[in-house]
């Protein structure tokens, strides 16, 4: 059993670290008001950046190139998500549109650049990806030490720390505060002297950070370079994590462990006494089934933001 759990949980984080990290941001930018369906774009401009940065800077940095490129990857993707911003809250445009057309853009971006830089459909194989790593103290503790900290990734423990660090921002603080209040009641919190727009450009700007830290993450732990099918279907896991946690820092986590969970399983499933003899097809295919059978579970019984997805006309009622 504990060989069992040596190597599903490892792996399990191992998925579920971009998923937290992009869900996150889709928790951001929603409880601002601001619906967020360009979360793969996002993820696709930050696997793009920390795999072209990696790849150029990879001689020059060391061993310090993942954590830079990652770096990279949330300031140039927030930047970026500013598109989202200008339209949605600027422009009060349909953000439901605008959030299509940054998957769009994102991806038709990276896969005519990949071409022209690389003369390929993919780029080379990183030469600085992150590794895997033991770590210390608590690795030396029993049982639990060789379940939860030997062989991971630090970038899985990275995403559950910025969780939590959601939450607090979110529900500690006075800027969480007004965020919320833009969500729930823009007109409320603008007569109490909340600049509105402000607060939903921060919003969608930090969505656009940690997209892109999501999807760099994925880029330089899971893929180990870019194409067109680098990042399919990871943002929209992440969107459905959100609402799967109902719009909660913390819920998004424990959304976003699931969805990774189920994805270890098309690599893990054949240790795994109960599952060697299920189809490999089924076990590849379980996640995005499992992400539909959550939102079709749930959404019905989780109340969004009153406000998403509603432009705020200021004097409007």
């Amino acid at each position: 059993m504990i060989e069992i759990l040596q190597s599903v949980i490892p792996t399990a984080l191992f998925y579920s670290a971009p998923l937290i990290l992009t869900a996150l941001g889709g928790v951001f930018s929603e409880r601002s008001g601001v619906v967020n369906i360009g979360l793969e774009g996002l993820m696709v401009m930050g696997a793009f950046l920390g795999i072209v940065f990696n790849l150029t800077f990879s001689d020059v940095l060391g061993a310090w190139t993942p954590w830079i490129s990652i770096l990279v990857a949330m300031v140039v993707s927030a930047i970026f998500s500013i598109i989202h911003a200008v339209a949605s809250v600027s422009f009060h445009a349909s953000q439901v549109v605008s959030g299509v057309a940054i998957n769009m853009l994102a991806l038709g971006i990276g896969v005519y650049l990949t071409k022209q830089w690389y003369g390929k459909g993919q780029t080379d194989m990183v030469d600085q990806p992150f590794y895997t790593t033991n770590i210390p103290l608590l690795s030396d503790i029993p049982v639990l030490g060789s379940i939860f900290f030997q062989g991971i990734y630090i970038t899985s423990y990275l995403a559950i720390i910025l969780a939590f660090v959601a939450w607090f921002v979110l529900y500690k603080t006075p800027f969480g505060l007004r965020l919320r209040a833009v969500g729930e009641h823009p007109m409320a919190a603008d007569t109490n002297g909340i600049n509105v727009s402000r607060m939903r450009y921060i919003a969608v700007i930090l969505s656009g950070a940690l997209g892109g830290l999501g999807g760099s993450v994925f880029a330089l732990t899971i893929a180990s370079n870019f194409s067109h099918s680098t990042i399919v279907g990871q943002g929209f896991m992440a969107l459905a994590a959100v609402i799967f946690g109902k719009w909660h820092p913390l819920g998004a986590m424990g959304a976003a462990l699931f969805f990774g969970f189920a994805q270890s399983l098309s690599v893990i499933g054949s240790s795994i006494p109960l599952l060697q003899d299920v189809p490999q097809v089924f076990l590849l295919i379980a996640p995005y089934v499992l992400t539909i059978l959550a939102l079709a579970g749930f959404i019905g019984r989780a109340d969004a933001p009153r406000a998403n997805g509603e432009p705020y006309i200021k004097g409007s009622r």
